[in-house]
């Protein structure tokens, strides 16, 4: 596989499965998507049966920390090698350029390795590849435990560039008609329609040269108005920054007995350009389970006169106050806990978003035994309809602008953890491609 040290990628062998393989059936969405809706991985499992599935080669989070974890992971292994032995996955060399077209938008991106000897998701990193939020520490044991004695890596990784000329992942969109098709389909649960072509050698040197020219020093600095001197953030992450981190993660626990020319050394992601017209950020709201205390109580004395609650008419009031909040101070939206809908307003916050100043306080009031556990969620139907459950509570939250990301992370390092998502929960990467990372 040819490294582009420079600029931090590889291209890669790809496997992809033999042709025959219902791919509707082989291709499943982001494991960490609906962990508090197993109905819907329940389905899942019975619209794949018995078919070769990357559901059997990944570990949905929504069975993490039950039972059967050890023999679910054991399962997991053998299936990677049987699809290997049996020739149901089969080798692809280079760059893929995908399209995955859902609610009526077709975003683009490119298929290829990024050298994690280049990334570093420890706050104040400034590395050619960052994380873009908080990377939890304690949420990488069982991610590496899955990882570890694995054959083949399955990426839901979607990683960002800053590219407002179209010049890398664009041009490839004008020329797809010259690329081999290497699969096209639509995806289970009313999920969209995946393509991907396979990029010829003569658009694959474009791409990296289109890269490396992003990734200049002056082209850097002009496009940020910085100093010429700050170190470059080419790649920032999208979606998956655990994943990229559980990859770093072992790379570093095992590079010393290894060496450096390992596939280990690399992990295989999806660039999209934050550009694409296509591409929108959604924000990730939170959900508590099993509430224990009083929590409008416990935010008054966290926040204290700083805080402030009122009651909205309903769903749509909340939302339409929180989304045009004029900035002055931060607006929260709020689902059940006793009330049916509300906006907490925070004066004089502590961090410059509203989801960064909910957090530490949603930390502590976790870690003091608040409530049983938090979920992430997306769209504020699934916060209206989990919090209003007896016992649980949401906070809605509004969306950051796409354009912002590069130069906050910049200038004031990764944002709090889950600030915003790349669209909404059916609209995330399905596995489709896999790797090898052992010899």
């Amino acid at each position: 596989m040819k490294i582009i040290s420079d600029i931090g990628i590889q291209i890669p062998q790809i496997h992809l499965p033999k042709p025959g393989v219902d791919l509707t059936k082989w291709a499943v969405i982001a494991c960490d998507q609906f962990t508090s809706e197993p109905e819907y991985w329940h389905e899942v499992e019975r619209i794949v049966g018995d078919a070769p599935s990357t559901l059997k080669l990944t570990f949905p989070e929504v069975y993490l920390e039950k039972p059967g974890e050890e023999e679910r992971i054991r399962n997991i292994q053998a299936e990677m090698k049987r699809y290997m032995d049996e020739g149901i996955l089969q080798p692809h060399e280079g760059f893929v350029y995908v399209e995955r077209t859902a609610n009526g938008r077709t975003r683009k991106g490119v298929m290829l390795c990024l050298d994690l000897e280049c990334y570093d998701f420890n706050k104040g990193s400034s590395s050619l590849i960052r994380a873009t939020e908080g990377t939890i520490i304690e949420r990488l044991p069982p991610r590496m435990k899955i990882r570890e004695g694995a054959l083949l890596e399955f990426p839901h990784i979607l990683v960002l560039i800053d590219d407002p000329g179209k010049t890398v992942i664009e041009p490839l969109s004008a020329a797809k008609s010259q690329f081999e098709k290497l699969y096209d389909f639509d995806l289970m649960l009313e999920s969209g329609h995946l393509a991907g072509y396979a990029v010829n050698a003569d658009f694959e040197n474009r791409v990296v040269e289109a890269l490396r020219e992003l990734a200049k020093p002056e082209t850097f600095a002009s496009k940020y108005d910085l100093a010429p001197n700050l170190p470059i953030l080419l790649f920032a992450m999208g979606d998956g920054n655990h994943s990229l981190a559980t990859a770093k993660a072992i790379w570093e626990k095992v590079k010393a007995q290894v060496g450096m020319d390992h596939p280990a050394r690399y992990a295989l992601v999806e660039i999209e350009n934050v550009h694409d017209e296509a591409l929108e950020f959604e924000p990730i709201h939170r959900v508590l389970f099993g509430l224990k205390k009083d929590i409008f109580a416990e935010m008054q004395a966290f926040f204290g006169a700083n805080y402030e609650y009122s009651p909205a008419a309903g769903g749509a009031e909340m939302i339409q106050r929180v989304d045009h909040a004029d900035g002055r101070n931060q607006l929260i939206g709020v689902v059940g806990g006793g009330q049916r809908f509300g906006v907490i307003e925070i004066a004089n916050p502590s961090t410059n978003l509203a989801v960064g100043t909910l957090q530490s306080f949603l930390d502590s009031f976790l870690k003091n035994g608040g409530a049983e556990k938090i979920d992430y969620v997306h769209g504020e139907d699934v916060v209206e309809r989990l919090a209003l459950q007896n016992g649980n509570v949401g906070f809605y939250l509004a969306g950051m602008h796409k354009n912002e990301l590069f130069k906050t992370v910049i200038l004031d390092g990764a944002l709090p953890r889950k600030t915003f998502s790349m669209g909404e929960a059916r609209e995330k990467r399905f596995y489709m491609e896999g790797r090898k990372i052992t010899k």
